[in-house]
C-alpha cells in the first residue's frame, strides 16, 4: 500500500517539474532569432535573444582566444556580418541538447562554425547567457586562421 501511494504522488507531482512543449517552442525560438539575426543583420531579433551580460567565447590555436559581450554582438549583427553568406549557404540546424527547470544547453549548427547555447529562463523569457563556439574544420582559411591541432 505504502509503495502504490509513493507512486502515485511521484506520477501526480512529476508533470509540476517538466519542461513544456510552450518551452521547447520559445527556447528554438531563441536560439533562431539569435542565428537568422545574424543572418539577416537584424539587431533587434539579435538583441531579443541575447541576456545583457552574455559572453560569447572561442579558443583557438596558438592560444588565440575570442569574447563577445551581448553589446559586440549585436553591433557586429546590425554592421551585417552574417549577410555576407548566401541565403542557400546559410545553415541554422537547432538541437535542443537538454532542458532542465530553467536551464537549456542548445547546439546551433551555422554555415561556418557550430554554437553551444546556454540558455536561462528569467522572468518567463528564455535569454542566451553564454555561448561557446567553434569554427567548422573547412572554414579556418575562410576567417584566416590556423587549424586547432
Amino acid at each position: 500500500m505504502k509503495v502504490s501511494f509513493i507512486l502515485i504522488l511521484v506520477l501526480i507531482t512529476s508533470p509540476l517539474f517538466a519542461q513544456t512543449s510552450a518551452d521547447s517552442t520559445a527556447i528554438k525560438e531563441t536560439a533562431l532569432n539569435y542565428i537568422e539575426g545574424w543572418y539577416e543583420g537584424n539587431a533587434e531579433r539579435m538583441a531579443k535573444s541575447l541576456h545583457p551580460k552574455l559572453a560569447k567565447r572561442a579558443v583557438f590555436a596558438d592560444d588565440q582566444f575570442s569574447h563577445q559581450t551581448a553589446e559586440i554582438l549585436i553591433k557586429n549583427t546590425k554592421s551585417g556580418g552574417g549577410k555576407k553568406t548566401p541565403k542557400s549557404q546559410q545553415q541554422k540546424d537547432v538541437t535542443i541538447l537538454d532542458i532542465f527547470e530553467g536551464s537549456a544547453v542548445v547546439k546551433v549548427v551555422a554555415s561556418d562554425w557550430i554554437d553551444y547555447l546556454q540558455i536561462a529562463k528569467l522572468k518567463d523569457q528564455w535569454l542566451i547567457v553564454n555561448v561557446l563556439w567553434e569554427i567548422k574544420p573547412d572554414s579556418y582559411q575562410k576567417f584566416g586562421m590556423k587549424k586547432k591541432i
